[in-house]
């Protein structure tokens, strides 16, 4: 049936119920503007899961007449795809549209109930690593916040240098990124927090360690905000699916020196050697943070990474407890680039000892110091 035929409420409602986008899954593609000309127009195909007459595809004696012009039958579809589920339809029979509709109309259905204490502002940080600056597509973001947070705007914030010549091996490289994400957070994320309005951030960053825990260190945990967790397998950014019992280890230092290594093994073993190595000439106490088997894809639930803010939340206080006010602690971390960022935001400036990140870069054979955050 043409879509002239269809009844004009009909369509009305069937446009309201897909948002104007097609409705096969995965195209989602806008059917009121050409995405090349952006000329504005019905470019919209109104197809049948039961065939408008019973020779057509998906066609049915009794049902093609009963069903033909209700709502519940038809899809909102792009030219091409209308073209082929009738060309192909055995590919495509009706109970395999019918789900693609529902899915469709649903999730319509919850974006559009959006509330403004469900809308997030999203923060993109992206950092060199060695040579390489690292990609993280918005369209990724929204699909893991959805469905707890919707993004407060069409753009992200985007934070870091997308051309910088430095790199992370380089001696002015920390000052460079430090000076530059601590700018672009003042101009660019500071505005949305001192607004009047109850803002809440999503962030989403992949950098060198250390400037993960500076950007935590400017978020702080005072303002509301979910880090995201970029997984390996699958390779996405929503939370998936972990273990139901989990733990962190702490293992403390028996010595009470003044300043104090603290080991964070969670996606590798840290090697002691290179710890001393780093800190050679100072006299110092020891503790690791770790789990059981340390690895590049351990974290894969919100859960564990709630568990590691509690636990390196107590990991302070006790290290201040046991080596006193005027002592320092030196971060070596192996860890998940969300694990990083709180690092930063659980460390409190008038509560807790000062922090010296450390790198570790194949480049310069071990740890570097690379930034302080705290302190003189």
């Amino acid at each position: 049936m043409s879509k002239s035929k269809v009844p004009e409420k009909v369509r009305y409602l069937l446009w309201a119920k897909s948002a104007g986008r097609c409705e096969f899954n995965g195209c989602n593609k806008p059917l009121w503007r050409d995405g090349l000309t952006k000329i504005e127009m019905n470019f919209a195909d109104v197809a049948h899961i039961i065939g408008d007459s019973p020779k057509g595809p998906r066609g049915d004696v009794i049902l093609s007449k009963d069903y033909c012009n209700d709502a519940n039958n038809l899809m909102l579809m792009c030219l091409d795809h209308h073209r082929m589920i009738d060309e192909i339809c055995e590919s495509y029979p009706d109970e395999v549209l019918r789900q693609m509709k529902i899915s469709h109309e649903i999730r319509i259905e919850q974006v559009t109930a959006i509330t403004p204490d469900k809308t997030s502002h999203v923060v993109i940080y992206r950092g060199g690593i060695g040579e390489n600056l690292p990609k993280i597509d918005r369209h990724d973001t929204w699909q893991a916040m959805f469905p707890s947070w919707y993004p407060a705007g069409n753009l992200p914030v985007e934070l870091g240098l997308s051309n910088s010549a430095t790199r992370d091996d380089e001696t002015n490289f920390w000052g460079i990124e430090e000076a530059n994400l601590e700018r672009q957070f003042q101009r660019n994320i500071h505005p949305l927090i001192e607004s009047h309005t109850r803002n809440h951030f999503s962030i989403f960053a992949i950098a060198p360690q250390p400037l993960l825990v500076k950007l935590g260190s400017l978020f702080s945990d005072i303002y509301p905000a979910e880090v995201y967790q970029l997984h390996r397998e699958p390779p996405t950014w929503e939370w998936q699916l972990g273990p139901d019992q989990f733990e962190y280890l702490v293992e403390e230092s028996e010595s009470r020196h003044k300043a104090v290594a603290v080991l964070l093994s969670l996606s590798a073993t840290i090697d002691t050697t290179r710890v001393e190595k780093a800190l050679s000439g100072l006299s110092y106490s020891t503790w690791e943070f770790s789990i059981k088997e340390p690895h590049v894809d351990y974290l894969k639930t919100r859960s564990q990474l709630e568990l590691f803010r509690q636990e390196f939340r107590r990991l302070l206080n006790n290290v201040k407890a046991r080596h006193g006010e005027d002592a320092t602690i030196h971060i070596f971390p192996a860890v998940p680039v969300s694990v990083a960022v709180e690092i930063g935001r659980v460390w409190q400036p008038k509560a807790d000892l000062p922090l010296v990140i450390y790198d570790q870069n194949r480049r310069r054979d071990g740890f570097i110091k690379a930034l302080s955050i705290g302190g003189e």
